[in-house]
């Protein structure tokens, strides 16, 4: 029995399982790779139907399997799609002269962060962007001495009804979850240098329905979002000239192309659909590259303006949108950034003899990035080699496994995990009785305090005096004739 990593990104066009094992020098080597096509029940990013997604994964982990000959007892997972965005909030609190703010005060401010109500919206993960002490903004404000303490957070929000159905999803596959990952900030983690994190960069990942923009300065997250245009939107306008779109895919990845100079036009060239047919070259470029400026305008778009003449660092391009030839030219032409790069890979080295690993065409680095945030055991008992794998519906996941981490607190969650929603509901129970232990408590001592200065009252009261009054009169008169 051997240990290795699962993880599993839920895309537009495929959902994707990834088995592998972490070296010492950093290096990954991938065991096991699985794609099952997820565009009947996945849109966008966004799971829209539970019961065929669970068949998917169960299919996905049945899979892995029996490529591993052992057994998943639980899986790495990345949250994306349509519908999540960053939004930037303020908590403060105003303290008393002369005080020095401790640990407790921030994490304070983090659990009043996160008890936000954002209307039909689930708040995934937060992205700590600094701390303003008094009038000085500091990335940790400890020991600092102050009389107004602000934190300013970028929460990335979720709609609760996708949050939920992404849960039940592996609840109804019976696949335990190690941990949810917020699989943008997993992307950036693998293929963003430091430098390029520090200096101001955006990433932009193109998926087949989804582009997602992460801005990055001084390597905080500063911005994200996700916008509905991707790969596919290109393949469905080449099929409005009369074609299937798996034709139209195929030529979008033979004849496409996102820039090309109009010098550099051929009039008289024509493009095969089919034995039969033909397309100008000059129709075909267009109909290209009009919706690849599209997509181009709108990822430029989400970069806040204080940010667009600060990307030292450039635009960093992945995804398998990247893969389109002079993608580079298109975005310097749109953005006027000249440094532009795309990632094909990783940073840290992938080993592996499947061919999407050698390949390194972009489109595996999201599950890859997943892959090397997990850091727990996810491989169960070995398999029978005898046994058939596929005679049983239910997926073969064992309790008896790896230990799962015990659910963290929300001032323990570090940035990109986000919690499942069993621990939500663990968290918020637990803040319920916290609450209401604080209630009880409080109302204990308001009694108290309450009864205390009745009878204060009482022995203030006049006839109170009065008795006192008469009572040591009596009390002298017996001493004086003593």
């Amino acid at each position: 029995m051997k240990d290795f990593i699962v993880a599993i990104e839920l895309g537009s066009s495929k959902v994707t399982g990834i088995a592998g094992q972490k070296n010492l020098d950093g290096s990954v080597n991938v065991l096991a790779v699985v794609k099952e096509p997820s565009s009947a029940f996945i849109r966008k990013g966004v799971v829209y139907n539970i019961d065929k997604t669970a068949q998917c994964l169960q299919s996905v982990v049945k899979k892995l399997e029996n490529q591993l000959h052992q057994q998943v007892a639980q899986v790495y997972v990345g949250v994306s799609g349509q519908s999540i965005r960053g939004v930037r909030n303020a908590v403060a609190r105003d303290l008393a002269a002369g005080t020095i703010v401790t640990e407790a005060m921030v994490d304070e401010l983090v659990d009043a962060n996160r008890t936000m109500d954002y209307a039909d919206l689930e708040i995934l993960d937060t992205a700590v962007q600094e701390y303003k002490v008094d009038s000085q903004y500091q990335q940790d404000p400890v020991g600092i001495q102050c009389t107004r303490l602000e934190g300013n957070y970028l929460n990335i929000l979720q709609r609760k009804a996708f949050y939920k159905n992404f849960n039940k999803c592996f609840e109804a596959a019976g696949i335990p979850i190690a941990e949810i990952l917020n699989a943008p900030l997993a992307l950036a983690d693998a293929v963003l240098t430091e430098q390029e994190r520090r200096s101001g960069c955006a990433l932009v990942d193109i998926g087949a329905d989804t582009t997602t923009v992460s801005v990055y300065s001084k390597n905080i997250l500063r911005h994200l979002a996700v916008i509905p245009l991707g790969g596919a939107n290109i393949t469905k306008d080449i099929a409005t000239l009369q074609m299937e779109e798996s034709d139209a895919e195929k030529m979008k990845l033979k004849y496409g192309s996102a820039y090309t100079d109009n010098n550099e036009i051929d009039n008289n060239l024509k493009y095969s659909i089919d034995q039969d047919r033909q397309v100008e070259s000059r129709k075909f470029i267009e109909i290209v590259e009009g919706r690849l400026e599209e997509i181009v305008e709108n990822a430029w778009y989400q970069v806040p303006s204080e940010y667009c003449d600060k990307l030292l660092g450039g635009i960093i391009l992945t995804g398998g949108g990247a893969n389109m030839p002079n993608i580079e030219r298109a975005f310097q032409s749109h953005t006027h950034i000249e440094k532009v790069r795309v990632a094909k890979a990783p940073i840290p080295a992938i080993v592996g003899g499947n061919d999407d690993i050698k390949s390194k065409n972009a489109m595996m680095n999201t599950v890859l990035g997943l892959l090397m945030k997990g850091d727990m055991n996810c491989g169960g008992a070995d398999i029978d080699p005898n046994a058939d794998l596929f005679n049983s519906s239910k997926p073969s996941i064992v309790v008896e496994g790896p230990d799962q981490r015990p659910a963290r607190k929300p001032g323990e969650i570090p940035a990109g995990v986000i919690r499942t929603e069993a621990e939500k509901q663990k968290a918020e129970e637990e803040a319920r009785l916290k609450r209401e232990e604080e209630e009880r408590l409080q109302r204990e001592k308001e009694e108290a305090e309450a009864a205390e200065r009745e009878r204060q009252r009482r022995e203030n009261s006049a006839w109170n005096k009065f008795k006192k009054g008469v009572l040591n009169f009596g009390k002298k008169m017996i001493e004086d004739e003593e």
